[in-house]
């Protein structure tokens, strides 16, 4: 029997997916034990998932990685970290010297947004690499969402979410929360939320290709075909553009001094009316009539698109239309609608006086293979394999990876693999030795997320209320193991070569450095000594935590008002401080150059002519979706046993009808063919599928030599994104087209 025992309990946010969770941890001496939902946490107020729990099998997992591994004759084998250093001291700057700056390349992965350490240091390493190689897994993602974003409202992470405790009826296409408990939407205990939504007389209405956990819950699922997003969008939009009631409401509402290029967005409406879109959409002209009247009939309303809606050729404009629904419903800022939290640190949105600003800028440098243009300062993942394989001037030969996997998240992963063994020199800041770090010649491991205090950069920033949160560490870290932020600054440091600094670095001196140029660009050099003795008693994420905090619209504003908000008063709150429910922020939100909400970007406006072509297009008889399942968010958590256990979860979903066409049996296994690409999977029935619809998860794939991930290598499943191209991307973006992959199927004997 286990011994559940504890001595103490620590607080702690979980780190396993957006939802960001209270935790109370139990533990005996420097073991975990138990993992609880924290009862009084001022936003999850007690919730958690299946997810949890395996905090304690990560916090244990033998397959960890404890120490640096580096490559000697062929074989990667433990080191000591200033041998690891030195490695990379040895083999960077001369290669650097050699090929320019544009021959080394990083990649971040899905675990930095999860990690206060590496989300707030890993830019220093950029900068210093002085390379335009920057990838990272928002093209495998979001990246469609934030550029729609960045050209409406001026800002990356201006993203407005819906305000479902307030909400009546609720849009959701491409979306499972039931699964993801929000993506691009912080929103814990989704269940409850909706089940609060449906007391109150709301509905929920789920559009999407599979009738998923969410869409069971719903009160009405509507399948679409994959892709048909935007044509489903367009004609909602276009119905009600067409009604005269949306323009009068649009033009004496709140909105409308707020809002530039109305007349160009209605006139580009009209040509999408339901009776031309529908088709391509999979949705009848009738329902998508109904949808538009249900949407301008509910007194609070917002629609909600994720990943189905962004990992597809129209991502950017789906995006668009998304955002333009919530305007022209008068739904848009508004409790009960699409409104833009405020978070208590680090959003570009709250800095400066609001209303106005550069707003964004895309295509300051382009590929140099594909000429694919850069999009929030990265270029396309589906770029990566071949920048490393094509011979000549900028030529890859250097990568870093933090945090990331992209031989399993990103298409066609075969060949990004031999694309990285051709590496001159590959550094990977990993935890386990994967099928990407695999091809490393050094791997530097970060710390258990028990080991290292944590408050969550980005995803207050896309929540349903606002709140603040810190967790400390709760374990030591093992002797001598530096911290991410440490590692990364060493990093940093030897990337600048012959003009930066030798070995050992004083990762602390450097922080000290950046830190304090920053603070004097910021508040001026007079007030800069002021506010740096203010802070001087913290060191690394907690400094900069501190200084964001009290300078932020929360904030005490450094003494200014005493009642304000800093990190000791988190410290002091292990619960939290709720910051009230998410409230009207325009014009304060926008930082366009014209002060108003650009409704119709000129490159969205041009997009549309590629929309109307597509109208014309055959259907593909077999298309391939991913799904996710609430135990296995990403392909790093294959490896923990409480989420391991249990039924397989990388199986074949495809329809009785399919099956039949294709002698397909409950559990037989199925041959995906894509071209040349093919994976083998268990075949489970479900009615649940759209027919002509397959779905594969995302994250698997765990078979491939030198991996050390004994519990995912025993179950390793089918990677999905082997049967995507890279060579077809969402251009607006570089987003990989991931969702709606036109397939066949085969019986395997």
């Amino acid at each position: 029997m286990t011994d559940t025992s504890s001595d103490r309990v620590a607080h702690r946010i979980c780190p396993f997916c957006e939802a960001t969770c209270g935790l109370d941890v139990g533990l005996a001496g420097a073991a975990p034990v138990t993992v609880r939902g924290r009862p009084g946490d001022v936003f999850s107020a007690g919730y958690i998932c299946p997810k949890a729990h395996a905090l304690k099998d990560l916090h244990e997992d033998p397959d960890r990685l404890r120490h640096p591994l580096v490559r000697r004759a062929g074989r990667l084998v433990e080191a000591s970290w200033d041998e690891a250093y030195a490695e990379i001291a040895r083999r960077l700057p001369p290669l650097l010297e050699e090929h320019g700056r544009h021959a080394a390349a990083i990649y971040f992965g899905n675990p930095n947004a999860h990690k206060i350490g590496l989300a707030l240091y890993g830019r220093y390493l950029t900068k210093a690499l002085g390379t335009p190689n920057v990838f990272s897994a928002s093209t495998l993602d979001q990246l469609p969402k934030q550029l729609a974003a960045g050209w409406m409202f001026g800002g990356w992470l201006s993203i407005a979410v819906p305000d479902i405790e307030r909400c009546d009826f609720l849009l959701m296409l491409g979306a499972n929360p039931l699964v993801s408990n929000g993506s691009m939407w912080t929103v814990p205990d989704f269940r409850g939320k909706l089940r609060a939504l449906q007391e109150r007389g709301g509905r929920l209405v789920v559009v999407d290709p599979r009738r998923s956990e969410t869409a069971r819950r719903a009160d009405r699922h509507i399948f679409i075909r994959p892709g048909g997003d935007v044509f489903l969008l367009l004609g909602l939009a276009q119905v009600l553009a067409a009604d005269p009631e949306t323009e009068r409401r649009l033009r004496q509402g709140p909105l409308a001094e707020h809002l530039a290029g109305l007349e160009a967005l209605l006139t580009a409406l009209s040509p999408f009316p339901p009776e031309r879109v529908a088709a391509a959409a999979g949705v009848s002209p009738d329902v998508i009539r109904e949808l538009a009247r249900d949407l301008a009939g509910a007194e609070r309303a917002a629609v909600y698109g994720r990943i189905g809606t962004t990992t597809q050729r129209f991502g950017t404009t789906a995006s668009w239309l998304v955002d333009v629904l919530n305007i022209l419903t008068g739904n848009l800022d508004r409790p009960g609608g699409a409104m833009f939290p405020r978070a208590p640190a680090f959003a570009s949105n709250t800095m400066g006086g609001g209303g106005r600003g550069r707003g964004i800028v895309t295509g300051r440098w382009r590929s140099r293979v594909r000429g694919a243009p850069e999009v929030m300062g990265e270029l396309p993942a589906v770029c990566l394999a071949e920048e490393i394989e094509t011979p000549g001037p900028g030529q890859v030969r250097a990568l870093f990876t933090v945090a990331g996997n992209p031989v399993l998240s990103a298409p066609n992963g075969a060949r990004l693999d031999r694309a990285l063994a051709r590496l001159d020199l590959m550094v990977s800041m990993d935890i386990y030795l994967n099928e990407t770090s695999r091809r490393a010649d050094v791997i530097l491991p970060g710390l258990s997320p028990l080991e290292e205090s944590h408050y969550d950069v980005i995803f207050p920033q896309l929540a349903c209320r606002n709140a603040a949160r810190y967790s400390p560490a709760a374990l030591p870290p093992p002797p001598g193991h530096p911290a991410e932020w440490e590692i990364l600054l060493t990093l940093t440091a030897i990337a600048e070569g012959a003009e930066g600094r030798g070995l050992p670095v004083d990762a602390a001196a450097l922080d000290d450095a950046l830190f304090g140029r920053e603070v004097a660009a910021l508040v001026g050099a007079e007030r800069a000594p002021l506010v740096l003795q203010a802070l001087a008693a913290r060191r690394g994420p907690e400094r900069r935590l501190d200084f964001a905090l009290r300078g932020g619209p929360y904030g005490d504003l450094f003494g200014f008002k005493p009642d304000g908000l800093s990190l000791a008063k988190l410290e002091a709150a292990p619960d939290g401080i709720d910051l009230g429910p998410l409230a009207p922020r325009l014009p304060e939100i926008l930082r366009t150059p014209s002060g108003r909400i650009e409704l119709a970007p000129a490159p969205l406006l041009a997009d549309l002519e590629r929309v109307a072509a597509a109208l014309e297009e055959p259907a593909a008889p077999l298309v391939l979706i991913g799904r996710r399942d609430l135990r296995s968010n990403n392909s790093w958590m294959h490896n923990l046993p409480s989420l391991a256990k249990g039924p397989p979860r990388c199986t074949v979903f495809v329809h009785p009808q399919d099956a039949a066409a294709h002698g397909l049996t409950q559990g037989g296994r199925a041959r995906i063919v894509r071209d040349e690409h093919s994976v083998e999977a268990l075949v489970e029935l479900s009615e649940d599928m759209m027919p002509g619809v397959i779905s594969l998860p995302h994250g698997w794939g765990h078979d491939l030599d030198g991996i050390r991930l004994g519990i995912a290598a025993a179950r390793p499943g089918a990677n999905i994104n082997q049967l995507a191209d890279e060579g077809v991307m969402e251009p607006l973006s570089g987003t990989a087209v991931l969702s709606g992959v036109p397939v066949r199927l085969l019986g395997v004997a």
